[in-house]
């Protein structure tokens, strides 16, 4: 189990493989996001995107899902998020598309009022097949410190 006391700040962490395809997005936009770039591809065709695009929510969705294999495989004692900032789509997500994700550990802060637990801060980085960044944003998580005393 990793807890607060174990996190390194620079560290990086690679992970996942979420393959992208073309009945998610469509299923995904129908009921998240209905705008026609997103659902057929004559009205993509007549946008920037060129072809359907997977929404940006979707993306983080299928980054999350990663998280969540990621930290069931490497056991974390994570609290739960507080929050996401300067949140980037930065290049579209396309059916075909094969996503990962890279995460670096900007900072970390024990809590003073609440001594068993503290906060981190990450850049997360969604990468397509092609290893072009596609998402970005920084993260605020809970963790659990192996106990009230001590540590950093």
């Amino acid at each position: 189990m990793q807890y607060f006391e174990d996190l390194e700040i620079g560290a990086k962490n690679r992970f996942g493989r979420y393959e992208v395809t073309r009945d998610d997005v469509i299923a995904f936009a129908e009921k998240f996001d209905p705008q026609p770039f997103h659902l057929s591809d004559e009205a993509a065709a007549k946008t920037y995107f060129g072809r359907i695009a997977a929404s940006g929510w979707h993306t983080c969705a299928m980054v999350m899902a990663m998280i969540v294999e990621n930290l069931e495989k490497h056991k974390q004692a994570g609290l739960g998020g507080i929050g996401i900032d300067e949140l980037r789509w930065l290049k579209p997500v396309y059916p075909g598309d094969v996503l990962s994700v890279e995460t670096e550990l900007l900072e970390k802060k024990r809590s003073r009022s609440k001594p068993h637990m503290g906060s981190f801060k990450s850049r997360l980085t969604a990468f397509n097949q092609n290893d072009e960044p596609v998402m970005s944003y920084v993260n605020t998580a809970l963790i659990a410190t192996r106990g009230p005393e001590g540590g950093d």
